[in-house]
């Protein structure tokens, strides 16, 4: 451990960067990442289950599964300050709880905040958190937190009160996200090896009761047991898709401007590389283990796991966390740790700045898009088509599920919701809705791409059942776009447009 603390282990100092990681959030009406406006969704329905309009289209029914975070934190806001501002509020305080458990997690390694750590903290909004994962993100914060727990009981040699209390911590943590329970167990088994090595023993002795010190955690494997799914839905492939792994690693930090976020990944990687080859710099292998662990994970873990899209992806900013959170300025190079310290505090104000000012643009476009509810009679239900290309695109406009604001704000029944067995608590209720009554029917794409299953906006518009929606809301196909007689429009601002159906 370093000694003589410095200005990064002030107090002032973790509340001004905790306050930084909540900055991009403060103004957009709805937090703009991908998945988030989706969720909202079903927060309303959840909450909300004696609107007629909402019960007749949606059912919800409570049960176990490893992913009911904020479903459960949104139950008492919800009838305080609403849908919209709980799930804000929380969506704030998860990077901000990133960022605090990143540094306690420092100074219980190293015994001080060290430099390196501030690289990290703009990670709290990785591209998993853009990607609206806000049950995993949560997860991850608090799964940092845990692991700071774990390694200070270990310390103390408090392992029965640590084994007690992560009987529960591990449970709790499965329940707000199945993968940040696991992430907590690499990251605690990785701890006590080198723990235990340290102490003395050998590798296979090291391993060993690194193993048995995380059989609390293991008990989440009961819960596991519990929720089993026998749909098809709940299956894993794409294993080993090195194209797309490597799209992820350069995506590390994605958001807006490709260059900028690609340069910003390649920053991180190098600051963890350096400190591979710079004497004056140590590597703590309590935290450099667990990320090396996880990186392994990355490598064999498919794209798609258990159901679930973009697996792989969203243990990226967390292993890069770990490995950050490892190195060290070894005592005696002072004025390289106030370099490092000052290029991490930069690096804060380069990405804090450019994600508000992101946040700002998508917050614009979002306003005016939703301009459309103010058209839309309270409880009707609405089938949405939102035009996509086929192409990956760095920058996207975040509309995807957009019009979940209708349930949220109308109490209409729209089809951008995933109803995944054991995933989500939502079910399709909505009579004669037929394919067009989930997520993805209301996602629109070119004809010459569409593949599969898949629609584009003429077969769309052809084909949906009239009996079923009273409205259709089209997002990026302007009016010249859809062709149908009985569709009058009602709303339009030259890019979208909503449409009443003529029975």
């Amino acid at each position: 451990m370093t000694s003589s603390p410095t200005w990064l282990d002030r107090r002032a100092t973790a509340l001004v960067l905790m306050l930084l990681a909540a900055l991009p959030l403060l103004w957009p009406q709805v937090p703009p990442l991908i998945d988030v406006i989706g969720h909202m969704g079903r927060y309303r329905v959840e909450t909300a289950r004696d609107v007629a309009s909402l019960a007749t289209g949606f059912g919800f029914e409570w049960r176990l599964i490893g992913n009911l975070g904020i479903d459960l934190l949104i139950v008492p806001l919800a009838p305080l300050i609403g849908v919209e501002a709980g799930t804000k509020l929380i969506v704030i305080l998860i990077p901000v709880l990133t960022v605090a458990s990143l540094l306690w997690l420092s100074r219980e390694v190293h015994g001080r905040v060290q430099p390196h750590l501030l690289f990290a903290l703009p990670l709290a909004y990785g591209f998993p958190f853009h990607f609206g994962f806000i049950n995993f993100c949560l997860s991850v914060a608090l799964s940092l937190a845990a692991l700071a727990l774990w390694i200070r009981l270990g310390r103390q040699e408090r392992l029965r009160l640590r084994a007690g209390l992560f009987l529960v911590i591990g449970a709790l943590l499965w329940v707000v996200h199945m993968v940040g329970w696991g992430m907590l167990g690499i990251g605690a088994f990785g701890a006590e090896f080198v723990r235990l090595r340290r102490a003395g023993r050998g590798v296979v002795a090291a391993g060993l009761g690194a193993g048995i010190a995380c059989l609390p955690l293991a008990a989440a494997f009961g819960l596991m047991a519990l929720v089993k799914s026998e749909s098809p839905q709940a299956r894993s492939w794409d294993f080993f898709n090195w194209w797309a792994k490597l799209y992820w690693v350069l995506s590390l930090v994605r958001d807006r401007w490709r260059d900028l976020d690609i340069v910003s990944a390649g920053i991180v990687y190098l600051m963890i590389l350096t400190a591979l080859v710079d004497r004056r710099l140590r590597v703590d292998p309590v935290l450099a283990l667990p990320a090396l662990l996880g990186l392994g994970v990355f490598v064999l873990m498919p794209r798609v796991a258990v159901g679930s899209a973009y697996a792989d992806m969203r243990l990226l900013p967390w292993i890069a966390m770990l490995a950050l959170a490892a190195v060290a300025v070894r005592p005696g190079h002072a004025r390289l740790a106030t370099v490092i310290a000052c290029a991490g505090l930069a690096f804060v104000g380069l990405r804090t700045g450019a994600t508000t000012a992101s946040f700002l643009l998508y917050d614009r476009l979002h306003r005016d898009e939703a301009r459309a509810l103010d058209h839309l009679p309270r409880g009707a239900p609405v089938l949405s088509l939102v035009a996509r290309n086929c192409r990956w695109e760095w920058t996207t406009a975040r509309t995807e599920h957009l019009p979940a604001l209708a349930i949220v704000r109308r109490d209409s029944f729209t089809n951008d919701q995933w109803a995944v067995d054991n995933a989500q608590l939502i079910s399709i209720r909505q009579p004669g809705v037929g394919r067009y009554g989930r997520d993805p029917s209301h996602i629109v794409f070119p004809k010459w791409c569409r593949g599969g299953e898949g629609s584009d906006l003429d077969r769309a518009v052809a084909e949906f059942n009239r009996r079923a929606f009273d409205y259709v809301w089209t997002i990026h196909a302007p009016p010249g776009a859809v062709r149908a007689a009985d569709l009058t429009l009602v709303w339009t601002n030259g890019r979208s447009a909503l449409y009443r159906v003529v029975k």
